[in-house]
């Protein structure tokens, strides 16, 4: 790796020779400015404006203008002169817990090397020591033409310097949340919390990747190899505001479910019954009022037992047609076929 700065961490009255390294790169498909009739090359020139004419770049400086436009020249040798005890000390000021520092505030990161085998020791010792009490280093360093506050921590036990952007270079937030009362209900801020378990369930940072890379790579050799450029498929327009809050989330819900479940059931229910109020309970009734009428269980007779009653009702509604049941009838047959006394 290259070295990006050379100095040394002040710890007290110990001092660790380091080098600074790079921990980032950005990956990023190289892209120049062409003519768009005829895909010519475009390139800056640097242009004096005073001799009219173009400079190389080793006569290149920087400049200040005042406001009253007059212009102050620095060079290299200015900046690199300035009275800065952070140009080559990286003074620890503080320890602090980590949750102290926004991370709104932290920029580029470095990893923090020993610049020889006599720096091992105190390195070790105040990764160690970072290591056991949690906390993190706050310092000031100047890289560049920049002097900015940095943070020393520890990552897969190496010293990590990670540079910050000063307290006032924060902009206030005012007036972007909503600024109505809103109240969230307690069964859907139970439902987003299910919501949130669910698609933390085996999440792994490192397997994401650069969709957008990969679109413009499919582009560019689309282009070179002269077929059709392929286009992304319309999903559709996103909802422009939310009507049933707690539908979305049981919706988002059961989808994030599907998606982690191959077959089997899904526990969606269970939370939506979590999140979901209980049901309310009726109001007791009036002692005025009647009580409704109780209809009777029906029973489920056995299917002999059905056939003869449908038989025993037919019969039944035989001797209701003539004004009399059937016993009633057999009775009389019998009394008008017995003899008659004489008299």
């Amino acid at each position: 790796m290259q070295t990006t700065w050379k100095g040394t961490i002040s710890f007290g009255l110990v001092s660790i020779p380091v080098h600074l390294y790079s921990a980032t790169q950005e990956h990023d498909v190289p892209l120049h400015q062409v003519h768009a009739t005829d895909g010519g090359r475009v390139r800056m020139k640097r242009y004096c404006e005073r001799e009219e004419k173009e400079v190389p770049y080793a006569e290149i400086a920087k400049g200040y203008e005042s406001p009253d436009g007059r212009t102050v020249t620095l060079s290299d040798e200015d900046l690199a002169d300035l009275p800065l005890p952070s140009k080559k000390i990286i003074d620890v000021l503080a320890f602090v817990d980590e949750g102290e520092i926004d991370p709104l505030m932290f920029s580029k990161a470095y990893y923090v090397g020993v610049a020889d085998k006599a720096a091992a020791k105190p390195y070790a010792l105040l990764r160690d020591a970072l290591t056991e009490s949690g906390q993190i280093a706050v310092t000031k360093i100047a890289l560049r033409t920049r002097e900015s506050p940095a943070v020393l921590r520890v990552h897969d036990n190496t010293l990590v310097l990670q540079t910050c952007i000063w307290p006032d270079e924060v902009r206030p937030a005012a007036g972007i949340a909503p600024e109505e009362d809103v109240t969230v209900r307690p069964q859907e801020l139970k439902m987003a919390r299910s919501l949130m378990d669910t698609l933390s369930e085996d999440f792994d940072l490192s397997r994401l990747h650069d969709d957008y890379q990969q679109a413009l790579q499919q582009v560019i050799s689309a282009r070179l190899e002269g077929v059709e450029i392929p286009h992304e498929e319309d999903g559709g327009e996103a909802p422009d505001n939310v009507i049933d809050l707690m539908e979305a989330l049981r919706s988002s819900l059961k989808q994030a479910k599907g998606g982690r479940r191959s077959g089997g059931g899904s526990d969606v229910g269970s939370a939506e019954a979590e999140a979901e109020p209980a049901p309310r309970r009726r109001a007791p009734a009036k002692k005025n009022a009647e009580p409704p009428a109780r209809k009777p269980a029906a029973r489920k007779p056995a299917a002999k037992a059905a056939a003869g009653k449908s038989a025993a009702d037919r019969t039944a509604s035989k001797g209701d047609a003539a004004g009399r049941t059937p016993a009633a009838k057999k009775t009389g047959s019998r009394k008008s076929t017995a003899p008659r006394k004489a008299s």
